[in-house]
Formats: structure tokens, sequence, C-alpha cells
């Protein structure tokens, strides 16, 4: 029977999930999947290591699992998989860790009641990453849970990227820059090394490309700057996310069209970005295959801002040397890339369009000044990398 390391990244009505082995030194991927509809269809998805499926089903409509369900269903199938797992630990993906939270932290009451505090700085995710935390706090009181921050990666920025032009009781009161996306940088920050040494060693932007976009700026490794500020909702447009906008048009809908505070939240995170400037889809493979002006329009723009968001970037880290995609479009779309690249020839971004297409890990031309690369991110293997370590699994 083997030590697992369990990984959960909680949503609304969702747990994605890996399990580990976790003895020896490295960790070896398991089990992967997801139970989606935990209060309407439940559905539960699991794949082994090599991706092959090994278990489906699917509960009847109008069933509600709910999160302390969902949990206790999946523990029972790591029991009964194969020669059964023992479970050694859990990490869990949160997505603030506010000011305090700088590293990964093992969970005790005092922990999660700081968590809970955070509530309103993320209140579409923080509540929902929490949920699971609390009922095996409370179904397996001896189990070590980890806490694994989305904003950790970026507390070492230098003050001043940190900070608005606000007053000082604003910043008092924990309003300024966190960034967002720290685990999938921090992963490509720990893999660099082994892909190219003058870009971790020196100056590197990273494009987090996906449903949730954003970009941060390292040097030697550490974030200096990335475009996501107070909130998830902040920098690049993303699928249903508008991204950076100015307040006035925030006091324009409350004093002109008399929108209320939950409107515009749903507007600006659920009613906008690709979606919302296409009223096609917030799928990016839509709209690249789509003819309609409006699709047309909306990846246009999400490629401006881009590259945009490059120039600002590289400014923050004093030049660049390699430019990283990561995430779902980041990795496989082609044709985003290479607009994008086409927009940075200033900066001595060039793509070989034969590399680019066959989605090799190197696409920039040999003799580019910047080099160019896409790399895979694993937010799970780094939360699962960081439980290990905190709780000591595999050193019997």
């Amino acid at each position: 029977m083997a030590d697992v390391i369990l990984v959960l990244n909680a949503g609304s009505s969702s747990l994605k999930y890996c399990a580990y082995d976790a003895q020896g030194d490295a960790l070896k991927l398991v089990l992967r999947g997801s139970i989606e509809g935990l209060y309407t269809s439940p559905s539960f998805r699991a794949t082994d290591g090599g991706g092959t499926e090994v278990e489906a089903r699917q509960w009847d409509e109008g069933t509600e699992l709910g999160h302390g369900g969902g949990i206790a269903f999946l523990a029972d199938f790591l029991r009964g998989h194969g020669e059964g797992h023992h479970l050694v630990g859990v990490g869990h993906r949160v997505v603030h860790g506010g000011l305090r939270f700088a590293q990964p932290e093992r969970v005790t009451e005092a922990v999660l009641s700081e968590l809970d505090a955070l509530c309103p700085l993320a209140p579409l995710h923080q509540p929902h990453n929490l949920k699971p935390i609390r009922v095996l706090a409370e179904r397996r009181p001896e189990l070590p849970q980890v806490a694994c921050f989305d904003t950790a990666f970026h507390r070492a920025q230098p003050e001043i990227a940190q900070a608005f032009a606000l007053p000082a009781s604003m910043t008092g009161r924990g309003i300024r820059r966190y960034g967002f996306h720290g685990l999938s940088y921090e992963y490509i920050a720990s893999v660099l090394p082994g892909v190219d040494a003058k870009a971790a060693t020196g100056r590197t932007v990273v494009a987090h490309l996906g449903n949730g976009s954003s970009m941060c700026a390292l040097v030697a490794g550490r974030s200096v700057a990335s475009t996501m500020g107070f909130t998830a909702v902040d920098g690049l447009p993303m699928g249903t996310r508008c991204g950076s906008l100015d307040p006035g048009v925030i006091l324009y809908l409350i004093s002109e069209l008399g929108m209320g505070a939950r409107e515009i939240e749903d507007l600006i995170y659920r009613k906008s970005g690709l979606l919302g400037v296409s009223g096609i889809s917030s799928d990016m493979r839509v709209l690249l295959a789509s003819d309609d002006p409006r699709a047309r329009l909306a990846v246009e723009l999400y490629t401006y801002r881009i590259g945009r968001e490059l120039g600002s970037l590289a400014a923050a880290a004093q030049g660049i040397d390699a430019l990283v995609f990561t995430a779902g479009i980041g990795e496989h779309a082609a044709v985003i890339r290479e607009r994008v690249c086409r927009q940075a020839a200033w900066l001595g971004v060039t793509v070989d369009a034969a590399a680019n297409a066959s989605g090799a890990t190197c696409i920039s031309e040999p003799s580019a000044r910047v080099a160019v690369w896409v790399i895979p991110t694993d937010e799970e293997l780094m939360i699962a990398r960081h439980t290990k370590a905190l709780i000591g699994a595999g050193e019997r």
C-alpha cells in the first residue's frame, strides 16, 4: 500500500484532484480527475498517470453530492483503487494568502480562521477553496493538510510594484496588488534552469494564457511584476473576465446605469472578456474557428493587450531574455503565440513558424535575441511538492 498525497482544487460546484505516490524522493502521478456538478448532477472521472480512463460515474439528475459527499466518495475510491492507497496528506490550492502567507502553510484552526477572513478579497474563489479543508478537518482531523497560495509567489515583488496610489489608510487595510497564478509561475521558475539557464538567471516574462489569463516578469526566477493586482479580474482580458478597467467605468455603471455591486461583479467576472466582446463564446478554440467579425475582434483585443502588457513587464524587468507561453491557450494555440511574437518583434522576439506550428518546446529562431519557449505548467505537482516537504511524507 503506497503513501499518497492528494491535491485538491475546489470550485463552487467541482473538485479537481490529483493523487501522487509520495514514496522516496520523487512524486509519481497515479490518478487525476474531477467531480463536476456537485450540487446538481454529479459526474466523476478518473484517469491514471498515463491518461487512461480507469473510472467514470454519473449520478442521477438532481442528486446533491456536495463537497462533503464528493470528498467522501473520492476517499473511498482511493482506498479501493488498485492495491489501495494510504492517504498521508492533502494539499489545497487556495487563491488568496493575503499579506501574511508568503509560503505554503500547514493548516490549523487558527490558519483556517485567517484564510476565512480573506474571503472578501476573493469572494468567487476563496470560500470554495476552503470548503474541502473544513470537511476534511471534521472527518479526518488527524490528516495533515497544507494550503498553497496563488498569491504567495508574488510576495517577493518590490513594495513599489505592489502599491496602488491610494491613501496610506487604504493600503494599511490590505488594498494592494497581490498577483495570482503564482503556483503556475513558481512551477515554471522551478523547471526553467533545465530548459534555459540564461533565462533562469536572467529576465523572463511568462504568459499564463487560459480561461484565466495573466503574465508575470521574473528576474532570476523571482516575481518582480504581474498583470493581476488586487483581484484575479485585473490585467489581461480573459474567458469571461474583463481585465483592467478604468475605475471610472465602475462609477458610471453605478451612477448612470443604476447597477449594484452584485450586478457589476457578475458583469466583470462572468459576462465580459472573450465572451462579452464576441457575444459568442469564452472558448478561444471556438473564436479562432469562427468567421464572425465579433470573434475576430475578441481575439485581436486579447493579443493586443498581451502585447501591451509584455512591453510593460519588460520595462519592469529592465529587459527581456526569454518569453514563456504556458496554460491552455499558451500551450496549444499556435496562432495566438505567433500573433503575440509578431507584435513583440521590437523587443527582439522572432518566431520560427514551423517550430511554432509543430508544438516544439523552443519556437524562436536560432538567431533571435529573445528565446521563446512553450512549457506546460503543472500547478498540482507544485502543490504536491510543497505538501510533501511540509508533512515529511515518504521518508519512512
